[in-house]
């Protein structure tokens, strides 16, 4: 629709045509510090939204504009005209309602469309009707809709099946992006996108893929997020487990066994004992099982839908309680150096395993111990005075066990099986002898006070006594012996047949490791040991001592927690260190307070 001043515009309009083929390639250029320029605000526009292509820098003495759509001034294509001095708006063929221009040239665009999108052009006309003209660019986006994810396949199997995953809906001039679990795509020669990153591929699909899966979609005005899409991905059976890893079971006890095997969907469970199916279940329950529940059991995983079946075996052993056992010895009292002694264990069951105690801890096998196949029987040969003490023997199989009472072992020295020595004789003699002699002098000595008052009343002071014999002198004298005060401490002792050693067991012992300093050839009539570190007696370097009679152990200075003396005198050292390195005293008393001492060495090597 034209305004009242519309014919007078159209004689210009008319003028300016005929001028065109001349004019139109004659451009009036500014100076570049203010030349004509067109600013779309914004420069990216939303459907539906409004735009103004703004005009900057117009020259001065202008008589009016002209807008025009495209990149060519075409009079079909003028969209609106304004002449300045009367205010006159004239609309062109390209007018489509939703233009309106302003004073300063500017052209606003109101609700627009995807069809506005492209270039304008502004013709400025001036006073002397030459024309300055310029271009500006209208660009328009549509508001983009929610993304949604889409899939190929809705049950992908596990390593055979690829899987194509599209963004929703397909839009132009949409950037496309794709995310799995909140992260950016990892780099992986499975993973492939379309050229547009529209679809993406999985080649082929794994249970580790299933996501959560997003798409975005984005243009200039507009950006979306999918809700998170998940892949089903059919998998498994994979290998079953059974629960517990017990095999072994107490008569009596409960059974109870599990299977599980991952799978999707779940995996569907039976059970076969012995071969005979039971009824399907994940978990298997025999109350108060016997023998007869003893053998092989056998699960089955099976997946519904990829139609996989996995197994797994596991043999199931049910035992009695082990009873009592009790021990027989070939002899209780042995002599040393001399006899043999054979210790059976004695049990009912079967399926067992043996172990030997001595002393209530593990015996530690010397080179005279044997043990039979099976472990039943224990010989000692020969026996010496440190295998004297309590033996049990310990029968057990996986799920009980079962300990003897103790059977004492009585070792005998030489000495006592000949009967009394000739030194034990003559000891005993001297013994009596000294009796009778301190008796005799004590008499004696009595005898002569009363001498020697009767002298001095009937002799006066001036009469001088006699000096009387020695009364052990006299007394041996009047027996007939010939016996000096210091032969009353001599005793008589017996050869030496076997010397006091230290044996180091293993002799080279490797960090880490138990060793034991063995005592071989103890004396008799012993009262207790001392244990010292270093080469000679030194309280302030005991590590230990032990009291025979009342079995007292006392620990010293030198203890370190991992020594433990035993009742024969050898001294076990546990998780021995470089630093145990060296020599250890032993000091044996007997109970006449005499002492021997010896010494041994410790080695110790790192592995």
């Amino acid at each position: 629709m034209q305004s009242p001043s519309a014919p007078a515009y159209s004689g210009l309009v008319l003028r300016q045509g005929l001028l065109l083929a001349a004019s139109l390639l004659t451009f009036w250029s500014l100076p570049t510090t203010a030349q004509l320029t067109i600013e779309s605000v914004p420069p990216n526009a939303a459907e539906g939204k409004d735009v103004l292509l703004r005009v900057h820098n117009l020259p001065g003495n202008l008589f009016g504009y002209a807008w025009y759509k495209g990149e060519i001034v075409d009079t079909s294509r003028r969209i609106i005209s304004y002449v300045i001095d009367t205010q006159t708006t004239t609309l062109g063929p390209a007018y489509s309602g939703r233009e309106k221009i302003y004073p300063n040239g500017s052209l606003l665009f109101q609700n627009v469309t995807l069809k506005d999108t492209g270039y304008y052009i502004l013709l400025a006309t001036g006073k002397d009707l030459q024309n300055k003209l310029v271009t500006g660019q209208l660009r328009v986006y549509p508001e983009l809709p929610k993304p949604s994810i889409t899939s190929n396949n809705s049950l992908p199997e596990e390593h055979k099946d690829p899987v194509v995953l599209t963004c929703e809906p397909q839009t132009q001039d949409t950037t496309y992006l794709w995310l799995i679990n909140s992260q950016s795509l990892p780099v992986s020669a499975r993973l492939q996108l379309s050229k547009d990153n529209r679809t993406l591929t999985l080649l082929p699909v794994t249970r580790n893929d299933t996501g959560p899966y997003e798409c975005e979609t984005r243009n200039p005005v507009s950006a979306g997020r999918s809700d998170p899409f998940t892949l089903n991905v059919v998998y498994g059976p994979d290998a079953p487990t059974i629960s517990p890893s017990d095999s072994h079971y107490l008569r009596g006890t409960n059974l109870n066994l599990s299977c599980q095997a991952a799978s999707n969907p779940p995996a569907q469970y039976s059970w076969l004992i012995n071969g005979s199916s039971q009824h399907p279940t994940q978990e298997l329950f025999i109350p108060n099982i016997t023998a007869h529940d003893s053998g092989s059991y056998t699960c089955l995983a099976h997946n519904s839908v990829s139609g996989v079946h996995k197994t797994i075996i596991k043999t199931i052993t049910v035992y009695e309680p082990v009873g009592k056992p009790s021990i027989r010895a070939s002899n209780a009292t042995v002599t040393e150096h001399k006899d043999a002694v054979v210790l059976t264990c004695l049990t009912n069951d079967r399926g067992i395993s043996i172990r030997w105690l001595f002393e209530n801890q593990n015996l530690l096998l010397t080179d005279r111990m044997k043990l039979s196949q099976g472990n039943s029987t224990l010989t000692i040969d020969p026996v010496r005075r440190e295998d004297a003490g309590g033996y049990q023997c310990e029968v057990f199989n996986p799920v009980s066990s079962s300990i003897s009472e103790p059977l004492r072992l009585d070792v005998q020295s030489e000495q006592n099986d000949m009967g009394y020595s000739v030194g034990t004789i003559l000891g005993s003699v001297i013994g009596v002898l000294v009796v009778m002699a301190l008796g005799a002098s004590l008499g004696y000595f009595l005898y002569l006070r009363r001498t020697r008052s009767c002298c001095h009343l009937l002799a006066g002071d001036g009469n001088q006594d006699m000096e009387p014999e020695s009364l052990v002198q006299q007394l041996t004298r009047k027996a007939g012996l010939h016996l000096n005060t210091a032969s009353l401490l001599t005793f008589w002792s017996l050869p030496t047949t076997a010397q006091l050693t230290i044996e180091s067991v293993p002799p080279n012992a490797a960090e880490g490791k138990d060793v034991l300093l063995r005592v071989h050839n103890l004396p008799g009539n012993l009262g207790g040991y001392y244990w010292y570190k270093g080469e000679k007696v030194d309280n302030s370097h005991k590590i230990v001592s032990y009291v025979i009679d009342t079995q007292k152990i006392t620990l010293g200075p030198a203890y370190s927690g991992r020594e433990t003396i035993y009742p024969n005198g050898s001294l076990l050292f546990q998780n021995i260190t470089l630093k145990d390195t060296g020599y250890y005293t032993l000091q044996a008393i007997d109970k006449d307070f005499q002492s021997k001492q010896v010494t041994g060495q410790l080695r110790v090597y790192r592995e």
